[in-house]
């Protein structure tokens, strides 16, 4: 009897990679000509949310394309980004708060184990367990054939394969 492969379907945030992104975005507004005078800022805001400053609406979009550049650069994606929309004017300032995404919901979850079980082969298993998914099965083709689904999938929250076993 062959024993049973698994891995896990995790959406993890690489708090160091972030924080990097966020002091060089920080850095590159602090030195370019078109941020001079501005007041353009991006700073942490919590655990898991960023906030972004300036003086008109057009240059904290301008800052936040920045942010989600050097967040390219470092290899975090940015579907862990969740932007509330256009920025608020706060007195003489307006701000853009932008929270991060971390776990895979109950809803994704079983959104996605239902992909697996529909679209996947056969005799794989996938089960919710808190914020991530594990996945089973006899076959390891199968399970890189599942992760090869997922990965062609639009799906809104950025995915990772761990605990290949």
């Amino acid at each position: 009897m062959a024993a049973e492969s698994s891995f896990d379907v995790v959406s993890k945030l690489d708090r160091q990679e972030v924080d990097n992104a966020l002091n060089q975005a920080a850095k590159e507004l602090s030195q370019r000509f078109d941020f001079k005078g501005t007041g353009a800022t991006v700073a942490w805001q919590g655990e898991q949310a960023v906030e972004i400053r300036a003086n008109s609406e057009e240059r904290a979009k301008a800052a936040l394309d920045v942010f989600k550049e050097k967040l390219i650069k470092r290899g975090v994606s940015l579907k862990v980004l969740d932007t509330d929309g256009e920025p608020k004017a706060s007195g003489k300032e307006y701000r853009l708060p932008v929270s991060l995404k971390e776990g895979i919901s109950t809803e994704d979850g079983k959104k996605i184990s239902k992909i697996i079980r529909d679209e996947g082969p056969k005799g794989v298993k996938a089960q919710i367990q808190g914020d991530e998914l594990r996945v089973s099965s006899k076959k390891k083709d199968d399970l890189q054939a599942v992760q090869s689904l997922l990965k062609e999938k639009d799906l809104d929250i950025a995915l990772q394969f761990t605990n290949y076993r």
